[in-house]
């Protein structure tokens, strides 16, 4: 017999018919919560109370613990037969997208959007520092070679004039920039003040996914450091994906745009994606690379489960694993491989 659970019930089934039932009681919020229990994953009490008695197969896969998952049209099961009405199920419906809204946002949806926002703080950053140091030039070019990014940023936004930096700075240059109105350096005063703040809530953020993923994944972050594991959270598109996700793939996370050209045009395939930041990894000689970012791949994964479900296992003993995987990695490929050589072309004779 087959496992089947309805919006309105579940039932056991065989050869296209129904042999026992639990219906659920038509009270829209009752069933929204069990609805809502079954996108969570969560298996029913009526579902384990109907297969208790039998064995069962089951047609989902959340279902598993009770039952094999098996493929089963259950389409011939009609609510209108058993009492449910249409408007009953749209109730339904409606308070279950109302309960699954007001739900807890996991944390680690909050590391996907924060690290998104860091990318945009970057991106702004970059743009606006780029406009700065093009702007502020033509009344101080010497100053790039003094100070750098929010410091650059700094200096003009408390001192302005050339005289002031100039001063602050113990310099003893002469200028060779052109004189600025005081509206026209006001304004670049304006945006290089504009900049700072853009980098103080850049360093904000980045020690708020630190905190955040040091206690959403702890052993992810042991293996890969807080910054690049929340990165690759944010690219599976949180931790509950990541830990479904095959080690294959958790080692292409970032590198899309260049698996889809190989696959196109039959490029050479990209060996590694964002774990590429990872020490280990970049450090490497390349031909090294490769083996070290499938072997850190599959720890990750293993690592993301352990984080997920709470398995309890010793974080630190897969790091060591890796480390010590790494190590055997260059003591059997210490040398470059030999570059296969081409054949000469035989050269064509003019008839």
């Amino acid at each position: 017999m087959i496992l089947v659970t309805k919006w309105f019930g579940t039932f056991l089934c065989e050869e296209g018919r129904v042999i026992r039932k639990t219906l659920f009681p038509q009270d829209a919020e009752a069933i929204a919560e069990r609805l809502s229990q079954i996108q969570r994953g969560g298996v029913l009490p009526e579902e384990r109370a109907l297969a208790e008695d039998f064995k069962v197969k089951v047609s989902e896969s959340r279902q598993s613990p009770i039952g094999k998952p098996v493929f089963f049209d259950s389409s011939f099961i009609d609510p209108e037969d058993y009492g449910y009405s249409k408007e009953l199920m749209h109730d339904v419906m409606l308070r279950l997208a109302r309960l699954r809204t007001s739900e807890p946002i996991p944390r680690d949806r909050n590391i996907v959007q924060a690290i998104r926002s860091l990318d945009d703080l970057i991106e702004t950053a970059n743009l606006m520092n780029e406009r700065l140091h093009e702007w502020y030039g033509l009344h101080f070019p010497e100053l790039a070679d003094h100070a750098r990014d929010k410091r650059y940023a700094e200096l003009i936004a408390e001192h302005g004039e050339r005289e002031g930096i100039i001063e602050a700075l113990e310099l003893g240059l002469e200028s060779m920039g052109a004189d600025m109105d005081a509206e026209d350096m006001e304004a670049i005063q304006r945006l290089a003040s504009s900049l700072v703040v853009i980098y103080d809530e850049r360093s904000r953020t980045e020690d708020y996914i630190e905190d955040s993923v040091q206690g959403a994944a702890p052993c992810l972050c042991a293996l890969l450091g807080s910054a690049l594991a929340a990165r690759v959270i944010s690219l599976a598109g949180g931790l509950d994906r990541l830990s479904r996700l095959p080690a294959s793939t958790v080692q292409m996370l970032g590198a899309e745009k260049a698996m889809f050209r190989h696959l196109r045009s039959h490029k050479k395939p990209p060996k590694h994606g964002v774990i590429f930041q990872h020490p280990m990894v970049h450090r490497s000689p390349y031909w090294q690379r490769g083996k070290i970012a499938r072997s850190l791949a599959a720890k990750a994964a293993i690592a993301s489960r352990m984080d997920r479900y709470g398995e309890g296992g010793d974080c630190e003993a897969l790091v060591e694993s890796f480390e010590k995987r790494v190590e055997e990695i260059r003591k059997k490929y210490p040398q470059a491989p030999p570059r296969p050589t081409r054949g000469k072309r035989p050269r064509k004779r003019n008839r």
